[in-house]
């Protein structure tokens, strides 16, 4: 065979994946997130039964699967949920992944439970001598 067409087949698929090469830096920038935008989901809704309280945690089983759910320090506020109640939680999976921090708790009944805000550091951040306790 002739050694130009030898050379000319080598480099043909060469010269095809060159520019598909070239253009991988574009893709992963166009999909990329900044560090400064990183963050856990917020305002995620679960709901089911409280199996367990110990002061303000408790065990929700939604029937797929069971958490703890953090409702804040007792010291701050007490929740006063009952076993076997029905309820919904918004909020947040904790930064272990083992817990879910909760924002707000609503009974059967419609009423809800404010727990903290969505967005920031919870409002007793720094402990029990740095924030003001909430007003009742």
């Amino acid at each position: 065979m002739n050694q130009r067409f030898l050379v000319k087949l080598a480099i043909a698929p060469i010269a095809t994946i060159i520019p598909m090469l070239l253009s991988i830096p574009e893709l992963a920038l166009a999909q990329t997130t900044r560090i400064v935008d990183l963050q856990r989901p917020r305002g995620v809704t679960i709901t089911g039964q409280v199996e367990s309280i110990v002061g303000n945690d408790f065990i929700l089983n939604d029937g797929s699967g069971k958490i703890i759910v953090d409702a804040g320090p007792r010291w701050w506020h007490s929740i006063d949920l009952s076993q076997g109640e029905r309820v919904t939680i918004v909020g947040e999976l904790g930064s272990r992944g083992d817990e879910f921090d909760a924002f707000t708790i609503t009974r059967a009944d419609g009423s809800v439970i404010q727990i903290r805000p969505a967005e920031g550091p919870p409002p007793w951040a720094g402990g029990p001598r740095r924030s003001p306790k909430p007003k009742k």
